[in-house]
């Protein structure tokens, strides 16, 4: 029987490559240690499209686009990258879980047995990924070093993210010298130019290129975001996107969605905002929401940065 690994929902480029990581390192253990059941062979998979930073990751690297899973039931799975169950695959419940690894907060998947998690405070799952082949002394081929490498520099931001620790620059070096990359910059700046492609993108696509759900005291929140090197690449479709948003509000019945309009090279985001509450903008950041959105100067992470201010802010109403 076969295990899966697979990131959340939406995936984005470190929940991709872990996943193809952790299942290259779980296999590699069985070859050269024999310490788990051969026939389980690890085999990563995704829950969703590829937006084009990964694309390009993935090409740069020589990786295939893992297959497509939207279903655990009857599946063993390990869970990279997340812990929530509105993150996960469908029917998470009936599939039996092996292993979490993550760097976000738990979530509220469970499991009937005890099982392998790591979670540890670092900007990226890549870099607690990288820190299990080290303790496992298993040898990370250059391509595995190059995706891995390519994860911390996309979920740090070039580093630029209040998430960044130590851990994650000290695994970023080794890695850039395993994969032969002497200039980690300009990899980060090639995959942002990726990132920041927006051309020919449906308003619903790219609100949900890097999108997450979110239970915050009983109201539902979707939390969205697009980062690119300048603004101004959104202006023309800002207002189809604030469109986009609300029908998806009225669809799922949420309280609110949120959409973060990052500017890599300013440090700052936009907050496009659609909710029943608009004062909790103003108690989770002290702006007071004006039309359609604030500026939230040097907010870069909406794991550190966004979601916590908001689920206090939704706990106080």
């Amino acid at each position: 029987m076969s295990i899966y690994v697979v990131g959340h929902k939406n995936p984005d480029t470190d929940s991709i490559c872990s996943a193809i990581a952790y299942a290259y390192f779980r296999n590699t253990r069985v070859k050269e240690k024999g310490d788990l059941k051969l026939q389980e062979e690890a085999i990563p998979v995704r829950q969703g499209d590829l937006n084009p930073e990964t694309e390009f990751v993935l090409k740069k690297f020589g990786f295939e686009t893992p297959e497509l899973m939207t279903d655990g039931e009857g599946k063993k799975v390990i869970l990279v990258d997340h812990s929530d169950v509105a993150q996960s695959l469908d029917n998470i419940d009936k599939a039996e879980i092996i292993a979490i690894i993550d760097h976000h907060k738990i979530g509220d998947i469970t499991t009937p047995n005890p099982i392998m998690m790591m979670v540890m405070p670092c900007g990226c799952t890549a870099t607690v990924i990288k820190g299990i082949f080290d303790y496992c002394n298993i040898e990370i081929p250059p391509n595995i070093a190059g995706i891995l490498l390519a994860s911390i520099l996309s979920d740090t931001v070039a580093f630029k993210s209040v998430t960044t620790t130590e851990k994650d620059k000290k695994a970023a070096e080794e890695l850039a010298k395993i994969a032969g990359i002497d200039n980690m910059m300009a990899l980060a700046m090639e995959m942002f130019k990726a990132k920041s492609d927006v051309a020919g993108k449906s308003p619903r696509d790219l609100l949900f290129r890097d999108y997450k759900d979110f239970d915050m005291s009983g109201y539902k929140v979707g939390i969205g975001q697009i980062e690119v090197v300048d603004l101004s690449l959104l202006d023309e479709i800002k207002d189809a996107l604030y469109d986009e948003m609300n029908k998806v509000k009225e669809e799922g019945n949420y309280n609110s969605i949120f959409l973060m309009l990052t500017d890599i090279m300013k440090e700052g985001t936009e907050l496009l905002c659609v909710t029943d509450n608009p004062e909790v903008v103003e108690k989770a950041f002290g702006k007071k929401l004006e039309g359609k959105s604030v500026w939230l100067d040097g907010v870069m992470s909406r794991k550190k940065q966004v979601v916590p201010p908001f689920e206090k802010a939704f706990a106080s109403l």
